[in-house]
């Protein structure tokens, strides 16, 4: 059971059910993902002060659409539906759902009706975000419909005496106006949720769970220079000082300066025990001939576990690994139902065999809430907000087999990505941003002759959790550049290409 006032999302396979935890955690309340399966006994144990019943994409109606458990209606606890919960809840509840023809997507306005405990009206119209096939037409008995719009009589509902609430567009969505109120009334004032989920009180309870954890034993950190390894290494040090040593294993496949980096900002300004593992001709070997994008992810995964054991072979005690897995890690690996994204390093491609058990602090957070940490703690700026890179680095951004070579042309490349966004003052507006090397060649002209070349793709991304982006709009003219400095400055590059896909359909990582 948490210690912090929690609400708890309940999950049926929503595109959105993580931003709806984020939007709760920024009312600073504590907020869990639970799947649609738990009982109202189990929920009970859980102790929570409100549940958050989010979208999906299933029909109501379905043979195989997900239902509560009923008994979870009788708890007493504020229950909140959005989109399929707000359709579930009208149905378990004895109203009435129907596929009218008049399914809603994308903005739409409505207008507030009755007076409502969650719903503000104004001199006109609201903007909400729709999507939607099957409508609510009746509400149940003693409930009062709040909200309506041109298509859809029955928008929100709401029976305030049992406090509970129901609305058919996504308050957690941007788009939505007063989306984001919403929330904060349905947590704060229906729930009576105490604003327990901060800064202070997360690097509190972090620190005594490590500490409890760990004992007088000692803990390895797998520190990679990222925020999240970084955040992870500043925390444990914080709960347990000189028990711990950080490891930094130079695979051979980080970015251009990273290691020089790590050295100065651990070894000279936190003064934590570094050791410095030089292995990039152990990574390429492993990798030779290896093209599969899972296969090379396990593989890094594997050898990075086998590095740090020989390091705790030569250190007394050593009997946890402390790693900066992060919650969308958990997400994307295929924790619970979720279905597998793509395996994690730290997740999925962890041996089964391994030594060590793992002290994982920011496991429950999201990416902003562990920069907030870290600013917290005290990291220099240039850390916390630096690119998000993944676990096998450059290895999962070379779409093919990973070569010393390889590596060595991407690292180039994306050594200019990076530094012309910087220059053009976009690193803060643009989530993450990076150059990809497919083992592909092509045909170009330089210098009046012909060449054969590798491309490079520029990948740029707009994002909130990194649960869903948008490609960045970058300027063309800041695009002409890098495709110039790309080509005239890095050998065996002939062509520059820029990814316009967003995720969903796509991840934001090529591998």
């Amino acid at each position: 059971m948490s210690p912090f006032d929690t609400v708890l999302v309940v999950d049926f396979g929503a595109q959105y059910s993580q931003l709806i935890a984020r939007r709760v955690r920024e009312v600073q309340v504590y907020s869990e993902i639970v799947p649609w399966s738990i009982t109202a006994e189990e929920l009970r144990e859980r102790n929570p002060v409100g549940i958050i019943l989010s979208g999906g994409p299933a029909s109501v109606y379905a043979e195989v659409a997900p239902r509560i458990d009923p008994a979870i209606y009788e708890l007493g606890v504020p229950i909140l539906g959005i989109c399929y919960g707000a359709q579930l809840l009208c149905l378990q509840l004895g109203g009435e759902v129907a596929r009218t023809g008049s399914g809603e997507y994308g903005r739409t306005a409505i207008s507030v009706g009755a007076p409502s405990g969650l719903l503000v009206g104004g001199d006109g119209p609201l903007d909400v975000w729709m999507s939607h096939a099957d409508s609510m037409v009746r509400p149940p008995e003693g409930f009062s419909v709040t909200a309506s719009s041109l298509e859809v009589d029955v928008v929100a509902l709401e029976s305030p005496e049992r406090r509970i609430y129901g609305v058919q567009f996504h308050p957690e969505v941007v788009h939505t106006t007063g989306g984001q109120e919403l929330i904060e009334r349905f947590c704060l004032g229906v729930c009576g949720a105490k604003q327990s989920w901060t800064r202070s009180s997360v690097i509190e309870l972090a620190t005594e769970v490590i500490r409890e954890q760990v004992g007088d034993r000692r803990v390895l950190c797998a520190l990679s220079g990222g925020v999240d390894s970084s955040v992870t290494a500043a925390l444990v040090h914080r709960a347990i000082g000189d028990q711990l040593t950080c490891v930094f294993v130079d695979t051979g496949l980080m970015r251009a300066g990273e290691a020089e980096q790590v050295e100065a900002t651990f070894r000279e300004q936190f003064e934590v025990d570094l050791v410095h593992v030089k292995a990039g001709d152990r990574f390429f070997a492993a990798l030779a001939g290896v093209t599969e994008p899972e296969a090379k992810r396990k593989i890094i995964g594997e050898l990075f576990i086998r590095l740090f054991e020989e390091v705790s072979s030569d250190l007394a005690d050593i009997a946890f690994l402390a790693q900066g897995t992060l919650y969308p890690d958990i997400v994307e690996s295929g924790s619970g139902d979720a279905a597998t994204i793509k395996s994690h390093h730290n997740v999925g491609g962890l041996p089964d065999d391994m030594e060590f058990e793992l002290v994982e602090p920011l496991r429950q957070l999201f990416k902003d809430e562990v920069r907030a940490i870290g600013e917290e703690l005290g990291l220099p700026p240039e850390m916390v907000w630096r690119q998000p890179f993944p676990g096998p680095g450059l290895g999962v951004r070379i779409i093919g087999e990973v070569t010393k070579d390889r590596a060595d042309t991407l690292r180039e490349a994306d050594s200019i990505v990076l530094d012309e966004i910087q220059k053009a003052g976009l690193d803060r507006a643009i989530w993450q941003y990076f150059a990809v090397l497919p083992t592909i060649r092509s045909v170009g002209v330089m210098g009046d002759e012909r060449t054969y070349g590798y491309p490079i793709i520029i990948r740029a991304v707009t994002s909130e959790d990194a649960m869903t982006a948008d490609w960045a709009r970058l300027p063309y003219e800041l695009l002409e550049r890098l495709s110039s400095r790309i080509i005239n400055e890095v050998k065996g590059i002939n062509r520059v290409a820029y990814d316009i896909t967003s995720k969903p359909p796509g991840t934001i990582e090529w591998e």
